[in-house]
């Protein structure tokens, strides 16, 4: 970071820059790394946010008042070349073109496949629904999907703002389907998973609703 700083001029590319390569973080995290005061960090991101280069979601943090974790919009990445973005998208165009749809939907449901077992072992161990979804969404956050959950009556909600993979789902639906499918069997009989919101559909972002069955 130090020799990235040096090459950024403004202060907007300065914090753009910061979540970038930091991912999503809080404004006082991002005063601290700039050396300036917490407030001057919510006054730069709120403008970035007025521009549609940043957004915010709320998260609690234990006791005390809930904090606000900023990330890029799909037009703050855009600031910056994805060419792995570029790069998926042609891969997966490559193996439907070439080697037909049957060989890529084998290997979608492979990388579904893989996912699942990772996070099948990581929440294996856990009986309780509510510790289940803590430790799915710690996993999905740190993987880009600025993932929460919340109680909804007697069911909860999972929540995703960002998707990391939407350039490859957009060209390929199966992928998206494979992610539910991931969800349905890690909550096995214990609860239900239905996609409420879907991002590709036009919503804002990704929610599930998980319905205990008992």
């Amino acid at each position: 970071m130090e020799n990235y700083k040096t090459q950024i001029s403004t202060a907007a590319d300065r914090f753009l820059t910061l979540l970038k390569t930091g991912g999503p973080q809080s404004a006082s995290a991002m005063a601290k790394d700039l050396g300036i005061t917490g407030e001057g960090a919510r006054l730069h991101l709120l403008k970035l946010q007025e521009e549609g280069l940043v957004e915010a979601v709320t998260e609690p943090k234990g006791v005390g008042r809930p904090q606000q974790i900023w990330s890029l919009t799909e037009r703050g990445n855009r600031r910056f070349p994805d060419s792995h973005s570029d790069l998926t998208v042609q891969l997966i165009n490559t193996i439907g073109d070439v080697l037909g749809p049957d060989a890529l939907d084998e290997v979608i449901v492979a990388r579904e496949r893989a996912i699942s077992d990772r996070y099948y072992d990581a929440l294996s161990s856990l009986t309780d629904l509510s510790e289940k979804l803590a430790r799915l969404a710690e996993m999905r956050h740190k993987e880009g999907y600025l993932a929460e959950w919340r109680q909804d009556g007697d069911a909860f909600l999972f929540i995703e703002h960002h998707c990391p993979i939407c350039s490859a789902a957009k060209v390929c639906g199966n992928i998206c389907q494979a992610e539910l499918i991931t969800f349905r069997r890690l909550f096995g009989d214990q609860a239900s998973v239905d996609r409420v919101d879907h991002l590709l559909s036009g919503a804002k972002r990704c929610v599930y609703k998980i319905v205990p069955l008992s």
